[in-house]
């Protein structure tokens, strides 16, 4: 039987917290994602660590990470990871993108991306799932997921178009693009379906320590999570289900 094999392109350096408390962010991926028998792999896009071009064909998916920079940014790491983008959907390879991901994965197939018009989106965030189109095999028994789902979000840019070719999955009344697809391939999701609440806590207490974000959005966001839970197991599901192209699952 087939080992699956995925890497993960890092497009953050660890937080101290996540750094102490999970051993990375690679681990925080591979515990929401990650299955017994698989091998993944790390590469610190944001310090400009790449795979091999050669080795491409090897790997069953990518997933790429949040990441504090712009997705629109002209970084050299950040055009590199545009064209290594472009490379893996030319070979339709599996491509989850997580927040920054979700963002860079659009604006390198053609779509638009930018500052958000309506500032910071961070804490719960319910999100509605768009049931009536074609939906990827991946999501194929949508109709078992609930029609709304709860997810942690932290950003302040969002997609403004998608890509052609690409379908809306989801949407909120913050952000018009909260998930979208392209064929069986490629799936980017605003959201962070790998973040547990208090990887979110401590993100918001930088946030507010720096001035990055005002108190009361930073006490609304921390109420929201003291209050409600994210459906987490749903997301991940989601996730595992479209790199590992899965049939005949339930949501339930």
């Amino acid at each position: 039987m087939k080992v699956g094999r995925y890497a993960v392109l890092l497009a953050a350096r660890d937080s101290e917290y996540v750094e102490r408390v999970y051993g990375g962010y690679f681990n925080v991926f591979i515990a929401a994602f990650g299955e017994e028998g698989e091998r993944w792999d790390l590469f610190r896009v944001v310090d400009d660590e790449f795979p091999d071009m050669s080795e491409l064909y090897k790997y069953d998916g990518f997933v790429i990470s949040g990441s504090p920079y712009d997705a629109y940014g002209n970084d050299y790491w950040i055009l590199k990871l545009c064209f290594l983008l472009q490379t893996l959907d030319a070979m339709e390879k599996k491509v989850l993108g997580i927040c920054f991901g979700h963002q860079v994965l659009c604006r390198s197939l053609g779509g638009k991306v930018g500052k958000a018009c309506s500032g910071w989106d961070i804490g719960l965030r319910t999100v509605k799932v768009v049931k009536d189109l074609w939906v990827p095999s991946f999501l194929e028994e949508l109709d078992e997921m609930p029609s709304t789902l709860s997810i942690i979000e932290c950003h302040q840019d969002e997609v403004f178009e998608v890509p052609m070719g690409a379908q809306v999955v989801a949407f909120s009344e913050k952000t018009g693009v909260e998930m979208f697809v392209i064929g069986q391939h490629i799936l980017g999701i605003q959201g962070h379906p790998e973040y547990t609440k208090d990887i979110l806590y401590n993100i918001i207490d930088r946030l507010l320590d720096n001035n990055s974000i005002q108190r009361d959005i930073a006490e609304k966001a921390k109420f929201g999570l003291e209050t409600a839970e994210p459906d987490r197991k749903s997301w991940e599901k989601i996730c595992r289900d479209f790199l590992k192209r899965r049939q005949n699952s339930s949501f339930s």
